[in-house]
């Protein structure tokens, strides 16, 4: 048994501390080093510059022109126009608006003007979030405008269609 003094947190322990036998287990593993063969300092070189013959062009008196800069051309999709009809404007009497609920791109365009719809019939299929939404009739009735094509970049409240 080994005794041992610990201090912890200003007050002071006597432990007896007893070797069981066997390598520990936080033992680290013995250092071999092998002979390492260490050479002498080389000696310094000495350079002497060597005059310029005066028909040389040094790298800095030389004035380059800069390289013209590189165009890279990206393809952009093209977005079709939205309506510019607000999505609060007073509709005719009896008539409803359907505005977009959020933003994304129209993938299709299910109805034409005057095509006649059903209550919850897809009007369109919604691009947001990496999601398809499909949008539907809230009613029966007949499409008297469309305000969007295939392609159309949307924001919330745009003006999608209007049913009667």
């Amino acid at each position: 048994m080994k005794k041992f003094k610990v201090t912890v947190n200003g007050k002071s322990y006597e432990v007896e501390v007893e070797e069981l036998g066997g390598t520990p287990a936080y033992a680290a593993p013995p250092i071999h080093t092998a002979p390492v063969a260490v050479s002498p300092a080389p000696k310094p070189l000495t350079v002497k510059p060597s005059p310029v013959p005066a028909s040389v062009e040094t790298a800095t008196d030389k004035k380059e022109e800069p390289e013209p800069k590189k165009t890279v051309e990206k393809a952009v999709p093209e977005q079709k126009p939205v309506s510019t009809e607000p999505a609060n404007a007073k509709p005719a009497e009896g008539s409803e608006t359907i505005s977009c609920p959020m933003p994304g791109t129209i993938l299709s365009v299910n109805v034409k003007e005057g095509d006649t719809v059903k209550k919850r019939d897809v009007l369109f299929i919604l691009e947001a979030m990496k999601m398809e939404n499909e949008i539907m009739a809230p009613r029966d009735g007949r499409v008297t405008k469309v305000g969007v094509e295939k392609g159309a970049s949307v924001n919330t409240g745009d003006l999608l269609a209007i049913i009667e």
